[in-house]
């Protein structure tokens, strides 16, 4: 009988490129391969300490002068809606949630191609095609779903999120809305019934993505009450928006090798070899 030790983790650097959320940087993503045993476990890890899942991929910005893009979650027991979030939901009552399997439809395409070009029409997914959309929302080695949000009795299409279902809560990975409904506030609408899920499946957290100080794009996650930041390898309260303006400081920035030495991944079993 011969025992093996499972291959740990292999973490990697992009290459620097324009930095898609603050002018004038560059960013830069440190990112590990999500394939093997025990991928759910990993990816239950590491998504606790701020990385985010790309098909089979999974990345934390690693940029050498800056530290801005935050990883953002927002404890379902804390948060209560305010009285703007609460119309937002009255607004889409008449929206159908459905949870399915990953599985691209031409339907979704339509939707994720009208809202990148009325939206992210000079962004790095610009470009996608409908085969790299099928791949983005069907290539998951986790437990993953597609909920879509459509008009009651005519099925039609107003958002659809990609959500990994995490053992601490649900990630929503990618989302994307109608752009001519600005008045329903849809990317709010869709965090909110995220919400009400996780609630609903006993999950304590949903988590959103980045948070950037000083980028407007994603200033809307700070409106929502019981947020958390994942600041300095630790969940921190969201009390003050202004506390990490420093982190976009070059001296922020720890070394990659110290990056990686402080990533815990979860045990693994020992595979035995008769």
């Amino acid at each position: 009988m011969r025992h093996t030790l499972p291959i740990a983790p292999q973490f990697y650097v992009t290459a620097p490129q324009p930095c898609p959320y603050l002018e004038g940087r560059m960013e830069r993503k440190l990112f590990t391969a999500l394939q093997g045993d025990g991928v759910e476990q990993l990816n239950n890890s590491l998504s606790q300490q701020g990385f985010r899942r790309s098909q089979n991929v999974l990345y934390r910005p690693s940029c050498s002068e800056c530290s801005a893009c935050l990883s953002a979650r927002i404890d379902v027991a804390a948060f209560t809606a305010t009285r703007s979030q609460k119309r937002t939901l009255k607004r889409n009552a008449h929206l159908e949630r459905r949870a399915t399997s990953p599985w691209a439809t031409e339907d979704q395409f339509a939707l994720f191609r009208s809202y990148l070009d009325s939206r992210h029409a000079d962004g790095g997914m610009a470009d996608m095609d409908v085969f790299e959309y099928a791949a983005m929302i069907e290539e998951t080695p986790v437990r993953s779903r597609v909920v879509e949000y459509a008009e009651t009795g005519t099925n039609t299409l107003a958002a659809v999120s990609l959500t990994d279902v995490l053992e601490d809560g649900l990630s929503m990975v990618y989302s994307f809305y109608a752009p001519d409904q600005p008045q329903n506030s849809l990317g709010t609408f869709m965090i909110l019934d995220h919400i009400a899920i996780a609630r609903e499946a006993g999950l304590p957290y949903v988590y959103l993505g980045y948070w950037v100080p000083g980028s407007q794009k994603m200033g809307y996650k700070a409106k929502f009450s019981g947020l958390e930041i994942y600041h300095r390898s630790e969940w921190k309260k969201m009390s003050d928006p202004s506390e990490f303006e420093a982190a976009g400081h070059p001296l922020s920035t720890d070394p990659i090798a110290e990056q990686v030495a402080n990533i815990q991944l979860p045990e693994q079993p020992i595979h035995r070899k008769r």
